[in-house]
């Protein structure tokens, strides 16, 4: 399903093709993103306007002549750099379609000035309109794949001091673990053996946001997978840990700047 209101348009699908987890096309015209992550890889193209956005508390922008790739797990956001919004297409990717050694050189220069990359994401999001080139969808992804590859295989930066990346990572292996059921900042720091300032304070120097943003994030991605699904919103809401199927369309919009309602593929 797709929705359009105010000049927005969005659409979403999860394709039968390994390694993507779901296709997003989108026109925004006043909607920005509030700073969240994802536990995917983001490629995305611009094909009007711009987009602002800041990762890992950097600016950058992405253009139409380039290709942008968010790395799993870093803070981000997004707005539009032009009065009349933008229109993107996204790929979400697994985790395991990209080495994870990756991600800091996708942080350091999340923007690929590429015309054959781009050229290559074009055509897959072609071939994934349309059910039935299943084959032909994984052949170009495994080119853009190995394009990406080639960009990223540079020394990465040396990030955040050891102890306080594994702390932080513990509380996120921790929140993906109970991002339905939740947990008290009190538990986290007695399961973690931390004082919970100290907690929230790394966890927000590494990933980039507090860890009560990026609980209520990761709720918000589980949701739209299972409204990919099939399940409906009131089922949703009390799958993914929010209080009720309000509280689930007030985050949802605010990250998406669409319902829950009416997420969906085209028709």
């Amino acid at each position: 399903m797709a929705t359009r209101a105010a000049g927005s348009h969005v659409s979403a699908w999860r394709p039968a093709v390994a390694g993507v987890t779901e296709v997003f096309h989108a026109h925004f015209v006043d909607h920005a993103y509030p700073l969240h992550t994802h536990d995917v890889w983001t490629l995305l193209i611009v094909d009007d306007g711009a987009v602002h956005f800041d990762l890992d508390r950097h600016h950058h922008g992405a253009l139409r002549t380039s290709v942008t790739l968010l790395p799993p797990y870093v803070a981000h956001d997004g707005r539009s750099a032009t009065p009349d919004g933008f229109r993107k297409r996204v790929l979400y990717l697994d985790t395991t379609a990209l080495d994870a050694e990756l991600v800091g050189r996708a942080v350091d220069r999340p923007d690929l000035a590429d015309p054959q990359l781009r050229h290559r994401i074009h055509r897959l999001h072609e071939v994934l309109a349309a059910p039935g080139d299943e084959f032909e969808a994984d052949s170009r992804l495994a080119l853009i794949l190995d394009r990406l590859r080639q960009r990223l295989r540079l020394n990465s930066p040396a990030g955040a001091q050891p102890a306080a990346r594994s702390l932080a990572t513990r509380l996120r292996e921790l929140l993906d673990a109970r991002t339905v059921e939740g947990v008290t900042l009190r538990e986290a720091a007695e399961l973690l053996h931390a004082h919970p300032t100290h907690l929230v304070r790394t966890f927000t120097h590494v990933h980039g946001l507090p860890p009560h943003s990026y609980l209520t994030g990761r709720r918000v991605e589980l949701a739209r997978r299972l409204l990919l699904a099939g399940q409906r919103p009131a089922e949703v809401a009390a799958a993914t840990g929010f209080f009720d199927q309000a509280h689930l369309t007030r985050h949802f919009r605010r990250h998406l700047g669409v319902s829950p309602a009416r997420y969906g593929p085209p028709r």
